[in-house]
């Protein structure tokens, strides 16, 4: 079975004896890298910081077409980085790893900052 991205940052929590090697650290830092490596899952992390959204509110802030906004979020879903809930016939997505979307958060805040000078 394929490594988690969550995985690479759960490392820290282990002991000395079970830390993964330096290979299998970076390893899981290109799957993290892997993940967030689209746009559209970019946006759609930024989207979901600040409170839970539906799929229709998430296409009023990220254009896209509904079905590639669903296999993105299905990715993001399975990798773990978001959580889903059903309202009636509504899906509410959040952030489920908050450590994801504070990496997403930095790097990007730290681009724009860059891109300002």
């Amino acid at each position: 079975m394929p490594i988690s991205p969550i995985d690479l940052l759960q490392a820290t929590a282990l002991t000395p004896e079970d830390e993964p090697q330096p290979e299998q650290v970076f390893e899981r830092a290109a799957e993290l890298f892997r993940l967030v490596s689209a746009p559209m899952r970019l946006k759609i992390i930024s989207a979901l910081c600040q409170t839970e959204k539906n799929v229709g509110e998430l296409l009023h802030e990220v254009p896209t077409t509904q079905p590639n906004m669903s296999q993105h979020l299905n990715t993001l879903y399975k990798a773990g980085v978001v959580g889903r809930r059903r309202e009636g016939v509504q899906i509410y997505y959040h952030i489920a790893d908050e450590r994801v979307a504070t990496i997403c958060r930095t790097v990007c805040t730290q681009i724009a900052i860059d891109s300002a000078h």
